[in-house]
């Protein structure tokens, strides 16, 4: 083994490139993207060295043209499951033995990989896969998921470097081993650089995994395989299966050897996989660590001193990008009664302007919700708003499901504090606005706070720093992420740590250290250099 205490390249969040007309990386995506929409391909289950094409498969489409098949993947029956927890287990030894620093270079490889060589395809993919605009792709697929892998890298070396106290007589020593068993990574189908993020920060600190990425999601995780594949990922290390969640989830939880979950998807879900972890505690070998977050009705709060367009434009980006199906999207508003005409005006100009249609044109700001049961609940919930009296739709309403799954940006406007769309997450773009008076600032604030069991943004914009400070406190638990004077999407690792609590999950924190230490199971080392050898105290006496 190598000697020395090693430095890592410091981590530095990835710029965001403009894909400005003419630009290559513009051109660059649109080739990828081309290619990649005329190309089929067959995505096989990854367990240790075998590539297994079961033979029962599911076709991969884009939520903007359905009926566009760009692939299949393979499904997973019960063995399969079982082979990829055995294969994750046999890994493990030489894989948790292995020097940090060999591991620190196969992801900071990966990092370089997505920056340079895999960018266009990456970015391609996650616009054709999940629809996402060549702007969401680029912050998500590429700079998110390179700063992932760049800053978890220094921050394992942050958390080896946290040693104890030791003086001359003693020297102590903490070891942070990977967890007794293996990890099991549940990824959503909204942000690539989660896929790739949720297997890979358990790896990372030296544990073994077994990875099923969203049925919506194959197409760009294929992409991330690859990626660590190139990177230099040993076979077994990450384990990447697809097929039934039920059937999945209880065949891992069914394992004595299952050390904990890494969940990114529905608070629903994440509960009942916590139930039966508390079902099955007794079988394991260990507690295991369960790590989720779920999801979030994400609010904004204008005071009455407020700058109009940039409550406006927080409102418009934050509900409406990537069609507000961010767990991070705004999709409910407290604004008062005094700027309303105004941020109304604006508002409806704003949104007007806005283009929806196929990602490949760039032109577009929106485009498609992932599939027809994401679609068939927004358009529920917005048909229901209609015929409402308390609730009235001043934007948008329409809806088309001919050629993709597309629903406008909508946005209602209620009387009830409490009316359905204020409390119930929709995961897309509908935005609801209770207007309030202007002298009710405080008993607003309360009912932010009380009106959803979620907790993972929410935004205040202000001029008036007494009403800032106002706000902070009195949603100190109604978000994990909390911004002022800017919409509540968009953590930058390393910048602003991502998670929340209630409903939305255990709060973590992905993006930094915090994370990351849920993946070790740490071991105090005494050493004593002059044993005693009289059991004798001095109080004693003779």
């Amino acid at each position: 083994m190598l000697k020395g205490f090693f430095h890592v390249p410091k981590a530095v969040n990835e710029p965001v490139k403009s894909y400005a007309q003419n630009s290559p990386e513009r051109i660059a995506v649109l080739s990828a993207y081309k290619e990649m929409w005329n190309s089929k391909i067959d995505v096989p289950l990854y367990i240790g060295s075998e590539e297994i094409k079961t033979g029962n498969t599911q076709n991969m489409t884009a939520p903007h043209d359905y009926k566009h098949i760009v692939g299949t993947y393979h499904l997973a029956e019960k063995t399969h499951i079982e082979k990829a927890i055995s294969s994750a287990l046999a890994s493990r030894n030489v894989w948790a033995n292995m020097a940090w620093e060999q591991r620190a270079a196969i992801f900071l490889k990966a990092a370089e990989l997505i920056a340079g060589p895999y960018r266009a395809k990456i970015n391609a993919a996650t616009m054709i896969a999940q629809s996402k605009t060549v702007h969401q792709a680029e912050i998500d697929a590429s700079c998110e998921l390179i700063d992932f892998l760049r800053f978890n890298v220094e921050f394992m070396t942050q958390i080896y470097n946290d040693q104890p106290n030791s003086d001359s007589s003693v020297w102590n020593r903490l070891e942070y081993r990977p967890l007794e068993g293996f990890v099991y990574a549940i990824t959503p189908f909204n942000f690539t650089a989660i896929a790739a993020n949720l297997p890979a920060s358990a790896a990372m600190m030296g544990n073994v995994v077994v990875w099923k990425p969203s049925d919506s999601q194959v197409f760009s995780a294929k992409i991330i395989i690859d990626v660590f594949k190139e990177a230099g990922v040993p076979d077994g290390v990450i384990n990447v299966v697809f097929g039934d969640a039920e059937m999945i989830t209880n065949t891992v939880l069914e394992s004595r050897d299952f050390a904990g979950v890494h969940f990114t998807g529905s608070t629903h879900v994440f509960k009942a996989i916590w139930a039966k972890i508390g079902t099955n505690i007794h079988h394991y070998k260990t507690y295991p660590r369960i790590v989720g977050e779920t999801g979030g009705k994400d609010f904004i709060i204008a005071h009455p001193s407020a700058n109009i367009k940039q409550v406006t434009t927080g409102i418009t980006r934050g509900a409406f990008e990537f069609q507000g199906q961010k767990c991070s999207a705004a999709s409910r508003a407290y604004l008062p009664k005094s700027l309303w005409p105004s941020i109304k005006a604006q508002l409806i100009t704003d949104i007007k302007s806005m283009k929806m249609g196929s990602p490949e044109d760039l032109g577009n700001f929106v485009t498609a919700v992932i599939h027809e049961g994401s679609f068939d609940k927004l358009v529920r919930y917005i048909d229901q708003a209609k015929k409402d009296t308390d609730a009235e739709i001043i934007i948008g309403g329409n809806y088309d499901k001919s050629v993709g799954y597309f629903v406008e940006p909508t946005v209602i406007v209620t009387t009830n504090p409490k009316y359905s769309t204020m409390e119930t997450e929709l995961f897309g773009p509908v935005m609801t606005i209770y207007i309030y008076e202007d002298d009710t600032w405080e008993t607003t604030l309360k009912l932010v706070d009380e009106t959803s069991e979620y907790a993972l943004t929410g935004a205040v914009f202000s001029q008036d720093r007494y009403a800032i400070e106002q706000a902070t406190v009195a949603l100190q638990n109604a978000a994990g992420n909390f911004y002022i004077n800017d919409k509540p999407t968009g953590a930058v690792v390393g910048m602003q740590p991502f998670g929340g609590a209630r409903a939305s999950g255990t709060n973590d924190k992905a993006g930094s250290s915090l994370n990351l230490l849920r993946w070790v199971s740490p071991r105090t080392i005494k050493e004593t250099f002059v044993t005693p050898e009289d059991y004798r105290y001095p109080f004693l006496g003779e």
